[in-house]
């Protein structure tokens, strides 16, 4: 069981995506998404990174709140 503390810089990592600060500045910069769409369907994930999106959220797993909060930072 996984018991490490989950922070934006994890999520970004467990997406396989450099989890650097300005890389996730980057990131969140040239990635938008309209407010109807949900995240899981936004055209930049990979097959596995919209599973795991969409994995996580249904199982209300530890990484639903980082997320719910790159959602938002994706709006």
């Amino acid at each position: 069981m996984d018991t490490s503390k989950h922070n934006l810089a994890t999520l970004f990592a467990q997406l396989g995506l450099d989890n650097s600060p300005d890389q996730i500045t980057q990131f969140i910069h040239k990635h938008r998404i309209a407010d109807d769409m949900l995240l899981a369907e936004a055209p930049f994930w990979n097959e596995g990174q919209r599973h795991f999106i969409e994995e996580s959220l249904r199982e209300d797993a530890d990484w639903c709140e980082l997320i719910d909060e790159l959602d938002a930072m994706l709006r």
